[in-house]
């Protein structure tokens, strides 16, 4: 059954480019990339600029399927937030998904799974598809302590949604101690997290929401190792970090 499931699931892999490209490098990589994945027809591509690349962006991949996504966003539709982007400046800018709690967001911005939830929420009433990461740290993880985390994430991040809402998110599990590190974690430990994931999803939700939910892994993944990963049930696609700023490493990924 679980392998049946892991079939209906389109798997999604999508690039982050954190504070990496202007406009113009922007546009030279689409030009590059495109032609590479032109025939891949077996997953979602998603790229995530930074805010002063997504219309250069949305532009370039005009004729492709590639879906352009935002790294991060903030829950009110407007007013005195200096530096804030909303949800509804990212739809109009052509974003169809948005990074939410990613791991550096919390780790150095401060981010916390109440502020998660809340721009959870708001980019689902904007129409968009969150990609929400959780993931424990090296010292989280040594200390036996895996689970507790991902729990206490998955809850505080997820809290007061509606099983249609959260039908509509992506997940991405992202071991803190495997992001820029070279280190991944093995097939099985990301496939043993995600299951646990999962099996979250099918007590908070429903098995069959469950069943149909995607989660990533990101950490690392490069074109070596993304065949290791997508040949586990559980894992259904990437979050890929540094490996998705090149054209020919990205598409060596997506076409895995």
């Amino acid at each position: 059954m679980a392998g049946d499931a892991s079939r209906m699931r389109k798997p999604v892999i999508a690039g982050n480019w954190k504070m990496y490209k202007t406009q113009h490098e922007a546009r030279d990589f689409f030009a590059a990339f495109k032609p590479l994945v032109a025939a891949a027809t077996h997953c979602e591509i998603v790229v995530a600029p930074p805010f002063t690349a997504i219309a250069a962006c949305v532009e370039a991949a005009k004729g492709s399927t590639i879906g352009i996504a935002a790294q991060d966003v903030y829950w009110a539709n407007e007013g005195a937030f200096t530096g804030e982007v909303s949800p509804r400046m990212l739809v109009e800018a052509g974003c169809r998904a948005v990074i939410i709690a990613h791991s550096e967001r919390r780790q150095l911005f401060g981010e916390t799974d109440e502020s998660a939830n809340r721009k959870v929420k708001a980019a689902l009433a904007a129409g968009l598809t969150p990609i929400l990461c959780v993931g424990e740290t090296l010292a989280e993880r040594e200390a036996g302590n895996t689970q507790k985390v991902l729990e206490k994430q998955f809850r505080g991040s997820l809290a007061a949604l509606t099983p249609a809402e959260f039908s509509r998110i992506i997940m991405a599990y992202e071991p803190v101690w495997a992001i820029g590190t070279g280190r991944t974690a093995t097939p099985e430990i990301a496939a043993e997290a995600h299951k646990f994931l999962r099996g979250l999803a099918a007590n908070s939700f429903t098995a069959e929401y469950a069943a149909s939910l995607r989660i990533l892994y990101g950490g690392s993944v490069k074109p070596e190792n993304i065949k290791g990963l997508m040949a586990q049930a559980e894992i259904d696609g990437a979050l890929v970090g540094g490996a998705s700023l090149d054209a020919a490493q990205f598409a060596a990924i997506v076409n895995y």
